[in-house]
């Protein structure tokens, strides 16, 4: 069996510290190289920000979010590549439809890495990173809300919701037997 393509842009959706970006980079190798693209890294680059957090904390959240939508704009209109977006794209203005969009016209394959909120909690305890507070509580206490504002919205635009905190080998090949075989129908993956 050869190495799996990409045919389209597979996006990794879900809340921080859910695994987007590391696991991204592994899918990327796993389908032959393709280009990886953490959106957050693009969204600094274009604020033109040292950090997430410093991006964020200039542009305000409503400019942070304008600038996010605008590079996953950018993103999907490049030839195909894997796209770790962040825990916040969808609530970007525009985002959500854009991402709805591009999977109704079979050139995205979303999935959603919905990991419970003790594990989430407790990889922010260990490495809170660069990510800024979006409530002023901090991002380990925030943690809980925010899943439940935002899993609905994630939920609706998935084609592919992993549930588990699985290791990568594992979820690369779940996601790579996936993305070239799998319709636009939500499909739910538990070990």
């Amino acid at each position: 069996m050869g190495t799996p393509t990409l045919g389209r842009h597979l996006l990794l959706i879900g809340l921080r510290a859910s695994g987007k970006s590391t696991l991204g980079c592994a899918l990327a190798r796993a389908l032959g190289g393709v280009a990886f693209v953490d959106l957050d890294d693009r969204t600094r680059a274009a604020l033109g920000a040292p950090s997430v957090r410093a991006a964020f904390e200039h542009a305000g959240e409503p400019g942070f979010r304008a600038a996010e939508a605008a590079e996953l704009r950018r993103a999907l209109a490049e030839p195909s590549q894997v796209l770790a977006l962040g825990g916040g794209t969808p609530t970007a203005p525009g985002a959500e439809a854009l991402i709805a969009e591009a999977r109704r016209e079979g050139r995205a394959f979303v999935v959603f890495l919905d990991l419970p909120v003790e594990v989430l909690a407790e990889r922010l305890r260990a490495h809170e990173g660069d990510r800024p507070s979006l409530t002023g509580r901090g991002v380990v206490a925030e943690i809980g809300d925010l899943a439940l504002a935002r899993r609905p919205r994630y939920a609706a635009l998935a084609d592919l919701r992993l549930f588990e905190p699985l290791d990568e080998a594992s979820l690369v090949s779940i996601i790579t037997s996936q993305v070239g075989s799998a319709s636009s129908a939500d499909a739910d993956a538990k070990p």
